[in-house]
């Protein structure tokens, strides 16, 4: 075992979403506190360090000020759900158990962060002697899944060969259960377990039996988008920042934004909205996500408003700073989001967010600033719709109000807020460690 060496566990080191920023600042964050760290980067992407941290100041503005260094794997594609067409959760549990020991027997750090949530790998570091930290996004299932299946509600993770069968749910319900049990299992090897928000904590609290687990914002980018100006002219556009995955549920936002748009075509007085845009930005992990897209595209052009849908693909951080600084709205259809960064750079923007009304944003992100409103939720195609219109009809002075208190509560998930609190939950564990 290494004694100075911390080794975060991120085997998809460049996905372009949330989870690659937090990494990033955990590592600054470790690096800025612990000078003598040894930091160490398991990950699968055939790039370099030196390439992965350009791109961390590039895409994150996260800039790493010593160097990272990379232990390559080859067993990602076991934890990658197109691996497994079915039972896909317990497939990727076996395989993130053998890429935890590939992880391990390359390297057994004094202390192993996991911050891509395979939970699964945590007995294979904690049996090697590595202190285990868990900075968890998500639980890899919850309560909420379970009701979904008892209900037999069609969805990305449900599909309806399962939802219209009543003993297909019953036994799916069972496999549930049997995988809530081994996860909580997993998940009490952690030494220190943190998580993104207060929906995030008490699933976890609740099936790892954990009652010390730490709420850890994560970073988001407030400073910079501080610094638009809430006085600037803005377009009568909405903008959506979100990875082109199947539970992002893209297809709810242009289906949305296309009633809206017929709403305005029926009624006169509103006619001043004729030119409404929507603004898809996002990045693909892979072929299904770009094929999703396509996808889009010809919904888009199917419902008769491709001229009025705008694809932003893979673009830089620049662009998408100046993007929300166009936006008036931005717009969230992701059920049970575990947190919601896209929605908080809303906020920081000034930019209205109309999210969906479940996990992060309704219970830590769309809440009242000091008593005013600081934006709008929705669960359905019409609240969606109606949502859009009443943004986009206020008035520069009620919009202005609104994206004031939306700025100062955005605040609260800035990046030198998750600097400090992640030193503070990982400090107590780590300087001994490095101490020795």
């Amino acid at each position: 075992r290494k004694k100075k060496a911390v080794a975060f566990f991120h085997p998809f080191a460049r996905d372009g979403g949330g989870g690659e920023r937090v990494l990033w600042c955990a590592v600054q964050a470790v690096q800025a506190e612990h000078p003598n760290a040894r930091v160490h980067l398991y990950s699968g992407d055939d790039a370099s360090a030196e390439e992965l941290q350009k791109r961390a100041l590039e895409v994150f503005g996260v800039e790493i000020q010593r160097p990272v260094h990379l232990v390559r794997m080859k067993l990602r594609f076991l934890v990658q759900a197109e691996t497994y067409p079915r039972l896909t959760m317990i497939g990727q549990a076996v395989g993130s158990i053998l890429l935890g020991l590939e992880a391990i027997l390359k390297l057994t750090p004094a202390v192993f962060i996991d911050t891509s949530g395979y939970a699964f790998a945590y007995p294979i570091a904690k049996l090697a002697g590595s202190k285990v930290v868990a900075y968890v996004h998500y639980p890899t299932i919850s309560t909420d899944m379970l009701a979904r299946v008892r209900q037999r509600r069609n969805m990305y993770n449900n599909d309806e060969g399962v939802s219209g069968s009543a003993w297909k749910s019953g036994i799916k319900v069972l496999y549930y259960r049997c995988f809530a049990a081994l996860y909580g299992l997993v998940g009490r090897c952690a030494d220190v377990t943190m998580v993104n928000s207060t929906w995030t904590r008490n699933h976890i609290a609740q099936l790892w039996a954990n009652n010390g687990v730490h709420i850890v914002y994560p970073p988001c980018d407030t400073c910079k988008l501080n610094n638009i100006d809430l006085d600037r002219p803005r377009e009568l556009e909405i903008i959506s920042i979100a990875q082109f995955r199947p539970e992002k549920d893209h297809k709810l936002q242009i289906e949305s934004f296309a009633h809206a748009l017929s709403k305005v075509t029926k009624t006169p007085d509103m006619k001043h909205l004729s030119n409404m845009r929507l603004r898809l930005v996002g990045s693909c992990r892979n072929a299904a996500d770009e094929a999703r897209v396509k996808d889009l595209r010809l919904l888009s052009k199917k419902l008769g408003i491709e001229h009025h849908v705008h694809f932003s693909v893979g673009i830089s951080y620049t662009e998408l700073v100046e993007h929300l600084g166009t936006a008036i709205c931005g717009i969230h259809t992701m059920v049970d989001e575990h947190f919601g960064i896209g929605v908080v750079e809303y906020m920081a923007a000034g930019t209205i967010p109309i999210a969906h009304g479940s996990g992060g944003p309704l219970t830590d992100i769309v809440v009242p600033h000091n008593g005013t409103r600081t934006g709008f939720l929705a669960t359905t195609l019409e609240e969606y719709s109606t949502a859009m219109l009443e943004v986009l009809s206020m008035s520069v002075s009620a919009r202005r109000a609104m994206g004031k208190a939306a700025r100062a509560h955005a605040s609260t998930f800035s990046t030198d807020r998750f600097l400090a609190s992640f030193t503070a939950a990982l400090d107590p564990t780590l300087s001994p460690v490095l101490a020795t």
